[in-house]
């Protein structure tokens, strides 16, 4: 059956974990764009202050309080989007919790809890999103990682997590692709994002954790995720520095290994000392409205890697245009170089020119 996805602003979407990062830039964005929006987290401080937010704009939004962690919980979240909007059309699985630290000095107990709000919680939405989208179509959105394809260094049990969110991802696609049901399933796998993630997180370290470098924006995100709304989109990378991540883990593991042990395990460790053990959102919610981490380097508000992957046809456009401007530039600066003017004359001179590269946008 084929799957035809509506216009954002046509659509009510469900977002979990809505309250900070790429949940709350999401929400945002959404919300511009017209949607309507079901927005769930544990802290109903936070998402009162969302909602109010949203309505002043001129847009249209409910709350839930919910832990993804339980589905009783879950079910709550798509019966308040039935009777606030007579369904839903996207559900975004983004709640999720990390913890930073040596796997033989975190207790089973916290490898658990986050198992069951990362992996669990995001099972829940997905399995009660797809039995209501099987009869009006739409999208599952399930927020994964580059680490659902590798592991970073002290945070193993968060990279496990997400390895199991891409394998149950993977697999909820086919089988409802054999159904066909008219679901698109998505799994968003986002690099270093620059969000509360570390901050939020539990952390076993004696220093404050942080994103090791190239770190990106969360309106990055929220763009991919928004047009996996729209568009039929099984998976998408967001951040070129994710995919040089992956494509090393592929080719060259053992570099990759010895790259974690020497330089990414204190990239992603800051100079100050880390905070309380107990100030973390695992054992409880935060309860602000954060979009923003704590990474101290640039962080990139855009990624051309992403940008060409997700528009593929605008990009090659783009290269073809600067194909046809850099050839007849070479062809101007051959003529140049020939040391004659169009009449003819010599001028005397050998042209030395520069590559235009400031109109070429890098690689992110």
């Amino acid at each position: 059956m084929k799957i035809n996805l509506k216009k954002l602003s046509q659509q009510v979407v469900v977002i979990t974990g809505a309250s900070s990062g790429i949940g709350l830039v999401t929400a945002r964005m959404a919300a511009k764009q017209g949607a309507k929006l079901v927005l769930a987290a544990r802290s109903e401080d936070a998402l009162q202050q969302l909602t109010s937010e949203i309505q002043e704009d001129g847009g249209q939004a409910t709350y839930v309080v919910a832990d993804v962690s339980s589905q009783e919980e879950v079910q709550r979240i798509a019966q308040a989007a039935q009777d606030q909007f007579g369904g839903f059309d996207t559900w975004i699985n983004n709640a999720g919790v990390s913890i930073y630290g040596k796997l033989e000095e975190v207790p089973i107990e916290d490898m658990r809890k986050l198992f069951e709000t990362n992996v669990w919680g995001l099972i829940y939405g997905s399995l009660e999103a797809a039995k209501h989208l099987k009869q009006r179509g739409g999208a599952i959105i399930n927020i994964g990682s580059i680490l659902s394809e590798t592991t970073a260094i002290l945070q193993s049990i968060y990279s496990a997590s997400k390895h199991a969110v891409k394998g149950f991802t993977d697999g909820l696609r086919m089988e409802l692709e054999l159904d066909e049901a008219p679901i698109s399933v998505t799994l968003i796998k986002p690099a270093a994002i620059d969000t509360p993630y570390p901050l939020h997180a539990k952390n076993f370290m004696e220093r404050e954790a942080k994103h090791a470098p190239p770190a990106y924006a969360p309106e990055t995100v929220a763009r991919a995720i928004l047009h996996a709304a729209e568009n039929p989109t099984p998976e998408v990378t967001v951040g070129g520095g994710g995919k040089m991540i992956s494509s090393m883990n592929h080719w060259a593991p053992r570099l990759l290994d010895k790259f974690m042990e020497n330089v990414f395990v204190k990239q992603e460790q800051a100079e100050y000392p880390a905070g309380p053990l107990e100030h973390n959102g695992l054992d409880r919610p935060t309860g602000k409205l954060e979009a923003r981490g704590n990474y101290d380097g640039h962080t990139r508000e855009t990624s051309f890697y992403t940008t060409a992957t997700l528009h593929p046809a605008v990009t090659a456009a783009v290269a073809v245009g600067a194909g046809v401007v850099l050839a007849a530039w070479l062809g101007k600066s051959g003529s140049k170089s020939s040391g004659k003017t169009a009449s003819g004359k010599a001028t005397g001179q050998t042209y030395r020119g520069v590559l235009p590269t400031d109109s070429v946008k890098p690689v992110h």
